[in-house]
């Protein structure tokens, strides 16, 4: 029986991620629907949403990254079936009492169908088992706070524990205001669990998307033992506005994007969505090999 009950449950996780999946990209519907066009922000040209899913919302145009959703980033790196989400009932408090952030937290719940900007999960990437967190940007613009903080510190916990390659998809703008001290706590929170998952000798890829900047970006976004990103991420602490007003000088192109950070040395590859899965595959692989079965 406890064999049974825990196969109806791992499929009602891969059937909430595949639904979830679809919302993420807005083709969630059974019945036809008219064509609707998407227009890209960098070109200006549209091209139909069926376009941009076999696209994996990469402009079929110019090539312009559009930022996708947690689950459907995870449904591209997962083998079916694999999927277990952990701590997804996991929401934010208003600790501070800070006027209106309950009213925005429900509204964020609301418009994205997501708890908080952080989805963890379990599951194997061409057969390696893996732990996966997922910073989605549409709620809160992937802000870190408490929860955040507690779900990156669990699912590394959790790798460490099933000693387990780590893998952290980035894109925030940083600490969550409405939170203070409680959300910059979560940097050093972070930061800690990722240097005793190293001294374990575990594998932490960071994959930094866009954008990836502040609090995140001076944590654990940066600890990774590999780093890839995404062609064209900004990733930086402050934006390039701020530090041009700062130091009143003009930055110069393509200033702290994905190709300027590998020029630099602080990226190792950057990888473009199509190649994601096979690209973290073949570096689980890798890493993999002598380790005996891993758990």
């Amino acid at each position: 029986m406890p064999n049974i009950l825990k196969s109806i449950t791992q499929a009602m996780q891969n059937s909430t991620l595949s639904r979830k999946a679809a919302q993420d990209t807005g083709t969630a519907f059974s019945a036809w629907q008219a064509p609707v066009f998407v227009t890209c922000p960098g070109c200006q040209r549209r091209a139909t949403r069926a376009a941009w899913v076999d696209s994996m919302y990469v402009c079929p145009n110019c090539g312009h990254y559009q930022p996708i959703g947690g689950y459907y980033r995870l449904s591209l790196i997962f083998d079916h079936g694999s999927f277990r989400e952990t701590d997804g009932d996991m929401t934010s408090k208003n600790v501070l009492n800070f006027p209106g952030y309950d009213e925005k937290l429900a509204s964020q719940k609301k418009k994205t169908g997501l708890n908080d900007s952080a989805i963890t999960a379990y599951g194997k990437i061409d057969g390696i088992p893996s732990v996966a967190v997922v910073l989605d940007s549409r709620f809160f613009m992937g802000s870190m706070g408490c929860v955040v903080g507690e779900k990156v510190t669990r699912a590394i916990e959790l790798a460490s524990e099933k000693n387990l390659p780590l893998i952290i998809f980035s894109a925030s703008g940083g600490a969550r205001m409405q939170e203070g001290i409680y959300s910059l706590m979560q940097m050093a929170k972070t930061s800690a669990a990722i240097a005793d998952f190293s001294e374990k000798g575990g594998l932490f890829i960071s994959y930094l998307t866009h954008p990836t900047t502040g609090g995140v970006s001076a944590s654990f976004a940066n600890l990774g033992d590999i780093v890839l990103a995404e062609p064209g991420a900004l990733i930086g602490f402050a934006g390039p506005r701020v530090i041009e007003q700062t130091i009143g000088q003009k930055l110069p192109e393509g200033f702290q994007r994905s190709e300027f950070q590998m020029e630099h040395g602080f990226v190792d590859a950057i990888v473009p969505r199509s190649e994601m899965k096979a690209t973290l595959s073949r570096i689980l692989r890798l890493h993999s090999c002598g380790r005996g079965d891993r758990k």
